[in-house]
Order: C-alpha cells, then structure tokens, then sequence
C-alpha cells in the first residue's frame, strides 16, 4: 500500500495560536505600509503571476507550468520570480508612482529566511533619484517598529535600532573596512573587471577560492564571508554604488562606469531590499540577459527566455528608480519570529 502523505502541523490549534501574533503583527504593518504609500500619492496595482519570462539573473530558479489556449495550444509560462518586469511596464504606460504586494515564486529556496513562495513588495518612481529610495526604506522601518510597538530588531543575535538613521557605506569601503581589499583597483570602466587581482586579494585575505572561480564567484564570497556579517549591526546599512558587473537591472552612476546606481538595505545582517537607479537603455538590458542566461545554461544546463514585451516598453519608460523589499523578512524583524514560516499565514508544503 502506498504510505499517507506527511500531515503538515501548521494547522494545528496550538502551533496557530503560538504563530498568530506574529501574523497579526503582519497586518499592522501591511496596513500601515498602505497608508504611507496612500498618503504620498502612489498608487497598488496588481501584476499577473504567470510570465513569459520569470526573470533572467543567473541562479534565480523558477517554477514552471503551460498555459493552454482554447484551441488546445500549448505555451510555457512561469510564475515571476518579480513583479518587475509589469511594474515597469506601467511605468511606461504613464504611472508615475507605484506599488504591490506581489506573490513571488522561486524555487530552490527554503531556510529561517526563505521561503518558495513570499511576499515582495516593489515601489518606484519616476522622475526620483534611487537616493529617494533610501529614505524611503529609513522611513518605513521606523513605521513597521512603532505599529509593532518594537524598539530594537534582533535576528540570530545581531540586534538593531530600527529608529536611527541608517549608516551609509559604498561597497567598495565595505570591501576595503572588512576585508582589506581594494576593489576599485580590480575594476575598469565600462563593467571590465580584473578577476585575477581580486582572486589573489581573496586569498590573501583568508578567503577560500578556487581556480576556476570567476571574479563574480570571488565577490560573492568576499561578501558572504567578510562584509554581509557587519551590516546592519546597530543600526540599518544602506550598502550601495555596486561593482557595474554586478549592477542587475540598474543603470550605471553619471560620471563613473565603473559604478551602478545600485544599493541594498541591511538590518541585523538581514539583506531586506534590493534598489535600483533604473537602467532605460534596452538593449545594454538585452546583453545583460543574454550573458546571463548564457552563464546559467554553462552552471545549470538551463536558460529562461527574454521578454520582448519588457524590452520594448524599457525603451520608452520614462528615467526612474525602483525597489523590491522582502515584506515577510520586515515582519520577521519587526515582530521577534525566528523563522520566515512563522510570519506567513500558511506555508507551502514541504
């Protein structure tokens, strides 16, 4: 006989009364995310889960599932890994400020802080330097610590004062203060790196590197290793001017090439929002992707494909900045839970 599927516990009258002030901590805090946004004039829109394309970074895993015609035609689509792409899409038709609390899907991702299926939610605006953005994020982690009635954040022993004013530090002295690496010496303009140097920098300083690792490799774990664990100690840690390889959908700093408009919120060395000066130039967005999705198809044997539809309305969206925050990690923060499931109404089986 086949054996019963596992019984998910979640359910269970004790383990949802345990959980549940976590959840309504959740409500507080969506409710007054609302208000902030109603009250400086943007507007929630809702974008659809299935996509052609669920986004091309490189080790972003998607689901995937088809999508029947009447006729019986069948055509693969994906659950979006991000609102973004239709965000961007209504920036191009004519919103002018913008935000959702979006479903998102990715595969391959469960610990205390991940969870297959989240929330996102993603604000832009037109017109607005991503320096905007990082007000923004200041001004919404005090909000989400006053309606939870929370003075500090903690996480994994690393604690936080949700109320001062986030400290501002550029990647490369990050790199420079944790590390000791200069990383501007290993970078050239125009996005041309110099992966030997920062590889022998990584190893000289104690960092675990192989032959064959590329200079994304080595950054990667330079920031794992030595930089993620200092940010967002005592207070939050707007991280910013990425290396422009690794720049994503950003464009690149006015007067250095060498830079992205690109930054990324720490609290109590939690990654919670990732930011971008937009990037409005289509086809420097179509290399991107394609080296992209080249790199997954060498790592992973697979490739998604690109969204003409995106790059077409990239091209004529308007000059913006934009960001995606992780709303269960926010309540997770705000709240005390421990684990991203504990924050989420119900979880996704295992």
């Amino acid at each position: 006989m086949p054996s019963s599927p596992a019984v998910s516990p979640w359910w269970s009258r004790e383990r949802h009364a345990n959980r549940r002030p976590f959840l309504m901590a959740r409500q507080r805090v969506m409710a007054a995310l609302r208000g902030f946004f109603a009250a400086r004039d943007f507007v929630e829109v809702e974008t659809p889960i299935l996509q052609v394309s669920p986004g091309n970074e490189t080790h972003l895993k998607a689901f995937a599932t088809e999508l029947e015609a009447p006729d019986g035609a069948r055509a693969v689509r994906y659950l979006h890994t991000s609102p973004e792409f239709t965000a961007k899409k209504l920036l191009a038709a004519g919103e002018e400020r913008l935000f959702t609390f979006a479903r998102v899907f990715r595969n391959g991702e469960r610990t205390a802080l991940h969870h297959p299926e989240f929330t996102m939610l993603e604000w832009y605006r037109t017109g607005e330097s991503y320096e905007v953005l990082m007000a923004d994020c200041a001004a919404l982690l005090a909000l989400a610590a006053d309606v939870t009635q929370s003075r500090r954040f903690s996480f994994g022993g690393v604690e936080a004062d949700p109320f001062a004013a986030p400290e501002r530090l550029t990647v490369c002295d990050a790199f420079a203060r944790h590390a000791g690496i200069d990383l501007m010496a290993t970078l050239g303009e125009g996005g041309v790196i110099d992966r030997d140097r920062l590889w022998h920098a990584a190893r000289a300083a104690g960092i675990r590197v192989a032959p064959d690792d590329t200079w994304a490799d080595v950054f990667t774990r330079v920031m794992v290793e030595k930089v993620e664990p200092h940010l967002g100690r005592d207070r939050a840690t707007i991280l910013y001017e990425y290396p422009a390889s690794e720049a994503a959908l950003s464009r690149p700093k006015p007067g250095d090439s060498r830079l992205a408009e690109r930054f990324e919120f720490y609290v109590c060395g939690v990654e919670l929002a990732n930011a971008f000066g937009e990037l409005t130039d289509a086809e420097e967005q179509r290399r991107r992707f394609i080296a992209w999705m080249d790199e997954k198809e060498r790592i992973y044997g697979e490739r998604y494909p690109l969204d003409e539809d995106f790059l077409a309305a990239l091209a004529v969206m308007p000059e913006a900045s934009g960001i995606a925050l992780g709303l269960d990690r926010l309540v997770l923060l705000a709240s005390g839970a421990r684990r991203i499931e504990d924050v989420l109404w119900a979880p996704v089986a295992p």
